[in-house]
């Protein structure tokens, strides 16, 4: 029986050491398992110019270290509350289609526009300019947060 020779067992026993130095360091900066840390100031909600809906636009900033999914949305009492996107539908037409989720990035913002993700709320609610709705955010892996909206006219 032969012995390995020191070289070959020097190899990936510093390899390992290296991998557990470099793993504890990170962990030791908190850069490992840090959760998602999300904070959402008053968003906005459009005072309805029809009958069939209006929309609400909050703006999720995540300054934890893990990415979280904004999987649904509650409304108002008697309103139906649901994520939806516009899409393009070809020859400058667009249309809405509705969103089962969006991540809100680590480190990142999800803004919500007119033109990009928005909370639909059907049946339009009567507001006046100032008037405020609340509405819960339901993420993947954060506990649901109570969010109020200050309606606003179109185009503000």
């Amino acid at each position: 029986m032969t012995r390995p020779s020191v070289p070959s067992v020097l190899v990936p026993l510093l390899t390992a050491l290296v991998t557990l130095g470099t793993l504890t360091a990170w962990t030791a900066a908190g850069n490992a398992g840090r959760a998602a840390r999300l904070s959402i100031p008053e968003g906005r909600v459009l005072i309805p110019s029809g009958a069939e809906a209006t929309a609400a636009f909050f703006t999720l900033r995540n300054t934890g270290g893990a990415d979280d999914v904004l999987t649904g949305v509650t409304g108002p009492a008697g309103h139906r509350a649901m994520l939806s996107r516009t899409v393009d539908i070809g020859h400058n037409a667009r249309s809405m289609a509705m969103v089962r989720a969006a991540t809100v990035p680590a480190g990142g913002t999800l803004t919500m526009t007119p033109t990009t993700l928005d909370v639909m709320v059907s049946p339009p609610p009567r507001l006046a300019p100032g008037d405020r709705l609340t509405f819960t955010l339901h993420f993947r892996d954060s506990p649901p947060r109570t969010v109020r909206a200050r309606a606003v006219p179109p185009g503000r």
